[in-house]
């Protein structure tokens, strides 16, 4: 597994292949939008969905907690698909989250789908805001976000290739999404471009490391 670097402020991040940001400075490990129990949310709409998803995406983030072995995990919003989505996870999917909180410190940041008392609205420490949906950006702060779950597309010799990305312009880093069910918006799309006025750079996941590439390309591929 090949992380890449990106120095930000003075600071070095890692990007993983697996959709995660590690700040080794800070041991801290962050993720977003794992939208866990979202098949259980829909089960309950009548539209039905394999429910393993949460099972599928707290095993992915053990994985990452023991190849980097964070102090800290921070989460992005929308960790739960739904507010009361805590409430339902299976118990061996209970046990695994229990497991990780006892031996990593989590902050969860409050999204859309689980604004839940007691997540935190957004979290600072210099030089890094964190928050779930990108907004203003004051100062010298590097803002890290989520929400948009960002995907890009590509050419390649065997075809076109959509995958889920980072993108970033070292002002901004907007985070893929991490939970198994998951879609995406394209890089292309209003809401990521009108972020990134300039451009900026895309890390595309790949199995084993990332490819990137300038923003501006991914929009000429589509």
């Amino acid at each position: 597994m090949t992380v890449a670097p990106l120095h930000c402020a003075g600071q070095r991040l890692l990007l993983d292949p697996a959709g995660a940001i590690f700040w080794p400075a800070r041991r801290t490990l962050i993720i977003a939008d794992l939208h866990l129990e979202k098949a259980s949310s829909f089960a309950r709409r009548g539209f039905l969905l394999p429910p393993y998803d949460s099972q599928a995406t707290l095993e992915r983030l053990a994985v990452l907690l023991h190849r980097h072995a964070p102090e800290r995990v921070i989460a992005l919003g929308d960790s739960f698909h739904d507010p009361s989505g805590s409430k339902r996870l299976a118990r061996d999917a209970a046990s695994l989250l229990a497991r990780m909180q006892r031996t990593h410190h989590f902050v969860w940041i409050a999204g859309n789908h689980d604004p839940v008392p007691g997540a935190l609205a957004e979290f600072h420490e210099a030089p890094f805001l964190l928050r779930h949906r990108s907004g203003t950006v004051v100062g010298g702060s590097v803002e890290i976000s989520g929400h948009f779950h960002p995907k890009a597309r590509v050419e390649t010799r065997a075809g076109s290739i959509a995958r889920p990305c980072f993108v970033t312009d070292r002002r901004r880093i907007l985070l893929p999404a991490f939970g198994s069910y998951t879609g995406g918006l394209d890089v292309s799309a209003l809401p990521i471009r009108t972020l990134f006025p300039h451009g900026g750079q895309v890390f595309l996941l790949g199995r084993d490391r990332l490819f990137a590439f300038p923003m501006a390309q991914a929009a000429r591929a589509v």
